[in-house]
């Protein structure tokens, strides 16, 4: 099976992808989308540019198309993008967003070739302790939620973080994995990776109860031996 993945850099496409890659599927090109607006519903928009890094460490070759970002006209965006791809179907790293699901669910069927979400309505503690156990490293590149403060910009996410998370889900109703716009991660290291990224200069920015975490210099690194 050879197949596009839809891909923003963080934790959930990069996961996504890598469990079709276990399966034995070819993950033949990335998409990433790139919006204007920081608010974009449906992608990711801190340290978007640094996808580069990772689909040079995967060894995949990453498409980008730039959208205005703006609810509904964004989705015109993406299906330029994934119709000109050569392969049997799709994959992308939705949990429990209906909307962005849905949407990308009708553009794969217009398309004429299958939508595919392994991540699909797991549960999401799970899913976060399961990146973890398989060698993901990926930090917290934005958080948009009340709870949170500016001591998560940056912050690698363990077991340990996993567990104050769940603290603030219960406490604020937060989504854990951040479907509900909360957090956005990006990946620094995975098992499909040949190399890891190395942050060489970074800045955050906080504003009441939201940041970001923006990488402004990083290169790929040999990975440290256990």
């Amino acid at each position: 099976m050879r197949v596009s993945a839809l891909f923003s850099g963080g934790k959930d496409s990069a996961y996504a992808l890598y469990l079709m890659q276990q399966q034995g599927w070819e993950v033949a090109s990335l998409l990433t989308v790139v919006p204007k607006a920081s608010d974009s519903y449906m992608f990711h928009y801190p340290n978007i540019h640094w996808t580069k890094l990772q689909a040079e460490a995967m060894g995949i070759p990453i498409k980008y198309r730039e959208s205005s970002g703006l609810k509904e006209e964004e989705l015109k965006d993406v299906e330029e993008l994934m119709k000109g791809e050569d392969c049997d179907g799709f994959v992308c790293g939705a949990i429990a967003s209906d909307y962005q699901r849905s949407r990308l669910d009708e553009i794969a069927h217009k398309l004429g070739k299958p939508l595919h979400a392994p991540l699909w309505r797991k549960d999401q503690v799970t899913l976060l302790e399961d990146m973890v156990h398989a060698g993901f490293k990926f930090m917290i590149a934005g958080v948009y939620a009340e709870g949170f403060d500016e001591g998560w910009l940056g912050k690698i996410i363990t077991s340990h973080s996993i567990r104050e998370l769940e603290k603030l889900r219960d406490k604020y109703r937060i989504s854990v994995s951040g479907e509900g716009g909360e957090i956005e991660t990006f990946v620094l290291d995975a098992p499909n990776f040949s190399k890891s990224i190395h942050i060489e200069e970074a800045h955050a920015n906080w504003s009441r109860h939201s940041g970001n975490f923006t990488i402004q210099k990083a290169s790929l690194e040999d990975k440290k031996k256990v």
